[in-house]
C-alpha cells in the first residue's frame, strides 16, 4: 500500500500465524531483491478483549517503532478491505497503548 509517499507492506496476523525476525524485515524490505518497502505494518488480535486490533510497525531496517501516521491511514483502509472488521470506528492498540481511527 501507499499513503502520502511511504510504501507500506500489510500483513493480517489475525487469521493467519506469521513471524518476521529483523533479518527477514530486512530482505523483504530491499528494493532489488525483496518486496521494497518503507514500513511493514503487521495486523495483530487485540491483546485487550475491547478493542479491535493490535498493531506493530517495523521500519525496513527491521527495528520496532511507535508511531506512523501514514502507516495508520494504511492500516484502516487495509482491514476495511480484507474484511476484518466492518466497523467504521475502529479501535487499536499498539505498545502499550490504545488509539481510535475512522475508516
Amino acid at each position: 500500500m501507499h499513503g502520502l509517499g511511504n510504501d507500506f507492506m500489510v500483513v493480517d496476523a489475525v487469521t493467519q500465524n506469521v513471524f518476521f525476525s529483523p533479518e527477514l524485515i530486512r530482505r523483504l524490505a530491499d528494493r532489488h531483491l525483496g518486496v521494497g518497502f518503507d514500513q511493514l505494518l503487521v495486523v495483530e488480535p487485540p491483546y485487550d478483549p475491547d478493542l479491535d486490533f493490535h498493531y506493530r510497525i517495523f521500519n525496513a531496517d527491521g527495528s520496532e517503532v511507535s508511531q506512523c501516521g501514514n502507516g495508520a491511514r494504511c492500516f484502516a483502509r487495509f482491514v476495511r478491505l480484507k474484511g476484518l472488521t466492518n466497523k467504521r470506528d475502529i479501535r487499536r492498540e499498539y505498545g502499550q497503548r490504545a488509539y481510535g481511527i475512522k475508516a
